[in-house]
């Protein structure tokens, strides 16, 4: 069971808008406060602070799973950039292929998969060696969460009816977007290396091949 001292300061932003309009209850009237519970309002402010709990997700995951790739000697890193002119969408990078999280519409993130074809940026799912073999989520297209208020003007957030949160949705697409990005460069390579040496053994042997 969470804490208070263990929540957030974006969600405790309630609690220093009452203080000053008892402060100040005039101008409360006057800048019209009161309207801080407009439902557009708690869905504008909830998307902006679930997409940054997104992004600091992602951005622990990848600090922990980079950690293994030796500066890129082992594997690619997964890089997160900031979309330019966004408050607060990003995108996870990695082999020419890219996450993108973003605002799509009120009310709405689109976690989408993409890549680049010949200098454009296609998105059409088809980037993924395999598809996931336990999980019932499509993501040959872009996929949705959308935003619900509650009776007690709290806003949470779902995907395909059901209430998620964000480490939930950043786990699975993290696990996705790297299953999705695997450089099979070095194992390709390892097995033609393993070919020419058993080329040249049977070449010694006198053997035809």
């Amino acid at each position: 069971m969470a804490r208070f001292k263990d929540v957030l300061p974006s969600q405790q932003g309630w609690i220093h808008e009452l203080a000053r309009a008892e402060i100040h209850p005039d101008a409360e009237k006057l800048l019209q406060l009161g309207g801080r519970f407009d439902p557009q309002q708690l869905v504008e402010e909830s998307t902006i602070d679930f997409l940054m709990e997104l992004r600091e997700r992602f951005t622990e995951f990848a600090r922990v799973f980079n950690g293994y790739s030796e500066s890129n000697s082992r594997f690619q890193d997964v890089k997160i950039y900031s979309l330019a002119q966004t408050p607060a969408d990003f995108m996870l990078y990695r082999n020419h292929v890219k996450l993108v999280v973003s605002n799509h519409a009120h009310g709405l993130i689109q976690l989408a998969f993409a890549q680049h074809l010949r200098g454009t940026l296609a998105v059409d799912g088809q980037i993924q060696e395999a598809q996931p073999q336990s999980s019932t989520k499509d993501l040959s297209q872009p996929n949705e969460l959308i935003a619900q208020v509650g009776p007690f003007q709290d806003v949470f957030w779902t995907f395909q009816g059901e209430k998620v949160t964000a480490e939930q949705v950043a786990k699975f697409y993290f696990s996705e977007f790297v299953r999705s990005t695997r450089d099979f460069k070095h194992s390709k390579s390892n097995n033609q290396l393993l070919l020419e040496q058993n080329n040249s053994l049977l070449k010694e042997k006198g053997l035809n091949i």
